[in-house]
C-alpha cells in the first residue's frame, strides 16, 4: 500500500469548468490531447494560415486520428451540459479545423475552448477501380494531387496548396476544373460525418440525402466531416501560369475578361482569374493567372490577353496539376495579418469597369500600410460551373442563368496596430463596388462562404428556399444545436 499523503489532489469540480473539458477529454483520449507549451500544441497554432487565427489559444487542442477518435471527443464535449440548464450556453465550446485557411480570428480556433485539429485524418485511399478518391478533410489538395498525377488521374479540388480538403468541400470549391464538373462539393459522392450525439453516418444518393444537399454549402452546421469519396477523371499534364501587366491594359482586360465568360465563347478547359492589385514594391497593376487543362501552349482563348506588354515575364509552362497548386500556394502569405471579403457581380463590361474606378479610389487609403498587398481577384461564375448540379447543392443559385464574377477582395500586412485601418477600407472597398453595380444592375446577392468575411452572412446569401431546408436538416441532425451554439466559429445558418 502506498503511504499516504496530506496534499489533496485537485479534483474536476476545483478546475474551471473550461479546463475541466480538457480534463474530461484527456481520461478519454489521451495523449491526443495537447496543452499549451507543448510541441504539438504550438506546431498546431503555427499552421493557420493568418496570424489572427495563430494568435487565438484554445485550452486543449484534440488530434484525432480515426473518426472514431472524433466521434469520442464529440461525447465527451457534449456531455459537459449547460450553463443553467441554458441550451445557447454551454459549458464546453470547441472548434474545428482541417487545413485552417480562413483567416478571421476563431473561424476554425477557439480561445479558451477546444480545438479539434483534423490534420491527422488525412489518409488517400483510390478506388479499385480508380473511379473515386476516399481522401481525410485533413489533407491538403497539394497532397490529393500528388497521389493522383502519377496515374494521369485528378479531381475538382482547391486551386492552392495548403487549402485543407474538409471546409472547402463544405463551402463550395471552385477549381481550375470547375468549367468541366462544377463546384467541388458536386463530385463529392460521400460524406463520412460524426454528428452531435456522436453516432457516425454517412451522407449520398442512396441513405441521408438531405443531410448530402445540405453539407454542399452547409459548412459546419451539421457534424465533423471524417472523410469525403470524390470522382476522379483522367487528367494529365496542363498548361497555365501567373504573369503581372501595367494597369494601362485594364480596358483591354475587362473586355477580355467578360468575352472568355460568355456563354457563346466560353471553353470549358479555360480558367482565367485577373486581379487588381496594389503593393508598395509594384504599386498598381494587374495579375492574371492563366490556366488551360489541356497540354496546349498560348491556347487561343487568351490570345488577346498574352498580347498585351508584361512588367516581367510570366511563368507560364506545361506542368501537372500539383506543380499548379504549389505555385498557386506561393501567391499568398503564410502567416501574416489577413482578411478575405467577397461579393458577386453580373460579368459586364460597366460593373467591372465601376469596380476598377473603387480600387483606385480606396489605394491611398491603404497605400502607406507596413507589408500591404491589396488585391480584388476577380474569378469568373458561368453557368456551366454554378448551373451544372444546382439542384443539389445549397446554394441557391437554381434561378441564376447570367454568367457571374466572384469577388475576392484580400489584404495581408504586418501589424496588429493597422488592423481598424485595414478593415475599414475593406468594407468601405466592397460596400462602393455593390452599390455602384448596384445601379448598374449588375449585383448578385450570393456570397461564396470560402471567400467570406466574418462581418458577412453567407449562408443567408442562399435565399429562402435553401434556408428551409438547411433548417430542416439541422433540426434533423442536431436538434439541441451543438453545432450551432456549442462550435461559434465560422458561418451559422442564421434564424
Amino acid at each position: 500500500m502506498c503511504p499516504s499523503s496530506n496534499m489533496a489532489l485537485p479534483s474536476v469540480s476545483s478546475l474551471s469548468v473550461k479546463k475541466s473539458c480538457c480534463m474530461a477529454l484527456v481520461y478519454t483520449l489521451g495523449p491526443k490531447v495537447v496543452f499549451p507549451g507543448s510541441t504539438r500544441y504550438n506546431d498546431s497554432l503555427a499552421s493557420y494560415f493568418s496570424a489572427q487565427e495563430m494568435a487565438v489559444h484554445p485550452q486543449c487542442i484534440v488530434m484525432p486520428e480515426t473518426a472514431d477518435d472524433v466521434s469520442t471527443a464529440v461525447k465527451t464535449i457534449t456531455s459537459r451540459g449547460y450553463n443553467s440548464n441554458n441550451s445557447k450556453s454551454p459549458l464546453c465550446q470547441f472548434a474545428i479545423r482541417s487545413g485552417g485557411h480562413t483567416n478571421f480570428a476563431g473561424a476554425a480556433n477557439i480561445a479558451d475552448g477546444v480545438t479539434i485539429d483534423l490534420r491527422g485524418l488525412n489518409a488517400i485511399r483510390l478506388s479499385d477501380d480508380m473511379s473515386t478518391v476516399s481522401v481525410g478533410p485533413g489533407a491538403t489538395w497539394d497532397l490529393v494531387y500528388s497521389a493522383l498525377d502519377p496515374l494521369h488521374l485528378s479531381v475538382a479540388g482547391g486551386r492552392a496548396s495548403g487549402v485543407g480538403v474538409g471546409g472547402l468541400s463544405t463551402g463550395g470549391g471552385i477549381s481550375f476544373f470547375s468549367p468541366r464538373y462544377g463546384w467541388t462539393f458536386d463530385t463529392i459522392v460521400n460524406y463520412d460525418v460524426v454528428l452531435a450525439n456522436g453516432s457516425m453516418v454517412s451522407a449520398n444518393d442512396h441513405e441521408n440525402r438531405d443531410l448530402l444537399v445540405a453539407l454542399r454549402g452547409g459548412s459546419n452546421n451539421f457534424g465533423i466531416v471524417t472523410n469525403v469519396v470524390l470522382s476522379t477523371f483522367q487528367q494529365g499534364l496542363m498548361w497555365g501560369g501567373v504573369v503581372y501587366k501595367p494597369a494601362s491594359t485594364v480596358n483591354t482586360q475587362i473586355e477580355e475578361l467578360v468575352r472568355i465568360n460568355s456563354v457563346d465563347s466560353y471553353d470549358e478547359y479555360a480558367s482565367l482569374n485577373t486581379a487588381f492589385g496594389f503593393s508598395a514594391v509594384t504599386g498598381v497593376g494587374i495579375a492574371n493567372q492563366f490556366v488551360y487543362t489541356k497540354p496546349v501552349e498560348n491556347p487561343p482563348i487568351y490570345h488577346t490577353l498574352l498580347e498585351l506588354p508584361s512588367l516581367a515575364p510570366g511563368t507560364m509552362r506545361i506542368a501537372n496539376m500539383t506543380d499548379m497548386a504549389l505555385e498557386t500556394g506561393a501567391l499568398q502569405q503564410h502567416g501574416a495579418r489577413q482578411i478575405y471579403m467577397v461579393t458577386t457581380l453580373l460579368s459586364t463590361i460597366p460593373v467591372l469597369n465601376a469596380t476598377w474606378t473603387c480600387f483606385n479610389e480606396i489605394v491611398p487609403v491603404i497605400q502607406g500600410i507596413d507589408g500591404i498587398v491589396w488585391s480584388l481577384v476577380l474569378e469568373p461564375l458561368p453557368p456551366a460551373i454554378y448551373a451544372r448540379h444546382s439542384k443539389l447543392n445549397s446554394l441557391g443559385l437554381v434561378n441564376r442563368t447570367e454568367p457571374l464574377i466572384v469577388v475576392l477582395l484580400t489584404a495581408s500586412w504586418s501589424n496588429v496596430t493597422d488592423d481598424e485601418v485595414v478593415n475599414r477600407a475593406a468594407e468601405k472597398l466592397l460596400t462602393d463596388v455593390e452599390s455602384a453595380a448596384q445601379k448598374l444592375e449588375g449585383w448578385d446577392p450570393y456570397k461564396y462562404l470560402n471567400y467570406a468575411g466574418d462581418s458577412q452572412d453567407p449562408i443567408r446569401s442562399y435565399g429562402r428556399q435553401s434556408l428551409t431546408h438547411l433548417k430542416y436538416v439541422r433540426s434533423q441532425v442536431d436538434p439541441k444545436g451543438i453545432f450551432t451554439y456549442q462550435v461559434p466559429g465560422g458561418f451559422k445558418i442564421p434564424s
